[in-house]
Order: C-alpha cells, then structure tokens, then sequence
C-alpha cells in the first residue's frame, strides 16, 4: 500500500469557475460551486464521474458512468443549502440518523431521517493512494453533532472511486464522544434511478414471509385510488415487483422489507438488470447493516429506486424503532463503522454478480 496524499478542503477553494484540485493517474478531482452557493466536488475516472457535497451531508448527489445518469430523476435541478430533508431531495446517497432515522411517528420529535442527510460538516479532504485493489481517489469529512444534556458525537464518511471501475465505495463511521451512553440508528438512502422493465436481482427469498411490505403510510404522503390494494398484492405476491413494468402504481411509494443473505465474504448482493445486460448495483454487510429496505416510488416528479437501503433499523421513526428492539446503543467512546458499495457494472460484471446471487438463492432452499 502506497502513502496517502491527503489535501484539506476549505470554503475558499469552492469559487464559480471549476478548478481542479488533485490528480492521480486517470483520477481526478475539481470544486465548484453551484448557483445555488453549494459547495461541490467532481471526481472522474476513465468511466465517468460522481459529484460530491463535501460540506453539505457529505452527499453523493450525481454520478454519471458509462454514459449514463445514476441517481434518481427528481424535482431538483441542483442541491440547495438547506438543513430540511424534503426541500433538497434529488441526492443519489444521503446518510441517514444518527440520533434518530425514519418517518417520525406521532410520539416522535426528530426530524425526518435525522439530522445527518444536510448536516453541515466542520471538515472535509480529498485523499488518493493505491492499494492491492489499485489506484483510489476519495472524499472525507467529519461532523461533530453536539446538543447539550443530550448527544456528542463525531461522525466521518469516506467514499472511494478505483481507477477503472464505476462503483464507489463507502466507509461510514461515527463515534460517541459522551462519557455516557448513546442510542443510534443508520440508514444509506441509495436513490438509484428506475430503468422501465429493468429486473430486479437479489440475495434475499423472494417469498411471502422473507418480503414484507410496509403498510403505514408517512404523514407526508398522499395515496391515490387502487394504492392499497395493491400493497395487498404485493404482500401475497411479491415476486411482481421484480420486472419495473411501467404500468405497476409505485406511485406514491412502495417500501418492501427484506431478509438478505449473505457470501462467504460476509456481502449481499443487489442489482438492477437493464434490457441491454448492464446494471446497478448495491452490496452490503447484513452483519453491519441487517435491515434491508427497498423503496420504490415512479410519480411524474419522482422515479427513484431504493434498490435497498442498508440500515441498522426499519425506517417507522425512533419510538417504532425502539419498540421493535432495532435501536443500537454504543458505550462511551464506542464506535460504530460500516461498509458498502454502489454504482454501475457493464453486462458482463452484472452477469458474474447475477450467477452468484442465483448460487446463494439454490444454496439457501437446500
């Protein structure tokens, strides 16, 4: 492994005109700013490039690879400087919690998914090296969430984009500065964008019981006639929704949870099959993030894929949560860290990945 070179980003380098700031082999990195005033990184590969919010949640908010756009189709043109979920939701990963995560339900005070998706980071840096896998160039930062009597915390994100490849990889870690206690919960909002008849590959039984469909519905979200019956269908059927015809109603949302299986490495696999053999592709630890969510929502504004979303917890709100026993506790100076991965993979990579997802299904019903 090569020496990391490390260069600290500050608000001074983020000007109107895109400059670059690092260069590494066939990587690169550039800050801008958008019309909004937000802060941005590109970084590039011989593949494509992925645009970062170094100061804003440590958002991924686009990434374009192979030609194509990955992240949801959304009513934002641009990111935009703000604390509330709702009012800049266009983001391709959003980290969710940490105090809390979810719709908040009626017991509930915390803000939907928490505070992390537009926290304000104190620091971010870019850092490029190489290791057995080859060349990498990512991003960190870190975010100290202090409220008096109640939380402190540090918590630090990495994303990695390797030469060559169109898959970043994330690390997320954060750690209880309090000399007490401290509950949390955790979700990656990976919004992919749905492709018509795209197919739907993944480690987990499809079947009644393994697949479970969430019935509540958030207070944010209105639903149309027919919406219900559906989620019945689903529930008896759930193999349905593996083929995203476009005449299937994901119109608010559909939220499905399932029962992930995992390699002998310790990863779960999840792809979106395109017609012409390429894919999106998500992969996961269940033994970091054992929830596996999926939401799908295809309205005239909206058309998202949340092929899953690795979680420590169901997303029903803290009080739901904590009833269900999902809610984690780390001791003083305790550190909670996860790991997974998502971007493109050309037809053949999606084809390897498809053969071992179908080896851990036959496995499995034996």
């Amino acid at each position: 492994m090569s020496a990391e070179v490390v260069v600290d980003l500050s608000a001074v380098q983020f000007g109107e005109r895109e400059r670059v700031l690092l260069r590494y082999g066939p990587l690169s990195a550039s800050a801008f700013r958008y019309e909004s005033g937000v802060a941005a990184v590109r970084r590039g590969n011989e593949r494509g490039e992925a645009v970062l919010l170094p100061f804003q949640g440590q958002q991924v908010w686009s990434a374009r690879f192979d030609g194509r756009e990955l992240a949801m189709r959304s009513m934002f043109a641009e990111p935009r400087p703000t604390r509330e979920y709702l009012e800049n939701y266009g983001g391709l990963l959003l980290h969710c919690g940490l105090t809390a995560m979810g719709v908040p339900g009626p017991e509930d005070r915390h803000p939907l998914h928490g505070e992390l998706p537009n926290a304000p980071f104190q620091r971010a840096w870019l850092f490029a090296g190489s290791d057995s896998r080859g060349q990498y160039l990512g991003l960190g930062g870190e975010y100290e969430h202090i409220v008096a009597f109640n939380h402190h915390y540090v918590a630090r994100p990495l994303v990695r984009l390797r030469a060559g490849t169109a898959l970043l990889e994330v690390e997320f870690a954060a750690r209880n500065l309090k000399r007490t206690q401290m509950e949390y919960m955790y979700l990656a909002h990976i919004n992919l964008r749905p492709v018509d008849n795209g197919r739907l590959l993944y480690s987990a039984p499809c079947v009644p019981g393994k697949v479970r469909v969430r019935r509540s519905i958030p207070a944010h979200v209105r639903v149309r006639a027919g919406y219900r019956e559906f989620l019945e269908e689903l529930e008896r059927q759930p193999q349905r929704h593996n083929v995203l015809l476009p005449e299937l109603p994901f119109d608010p949302e559909v939220v499905l949870y399932l029962d992930y299986l995992a390699d002998e490495e310790g990863w779960a696999h999840s792809l979106q099959v395109h017609p012409d053999g390429s894919a999106d592709y998500v992969a996961h630890r269940p033994a970091q993030l054992p929830k596996g969510i999926r939401w799908i929502c295809r309205t005239p504004d909206q058309d998202a894929l949340g092929l899953v979303l690795p979680a420590t917890a169901e997303p029903e709100g803290y009080t739901a949560e904590s009833a269900k026993g999902n809610v984690r506790v780390l001791p003083p100076g305790g550190e909670f860290r996860c790991q997974y991965t998502f971007g493109a993979l050309r037809a053949e990579e999606a084809a390897e990945i498809g053969k071992r997802i179908e080896e851990l299904l036959r496995v499995s019903a034996q």
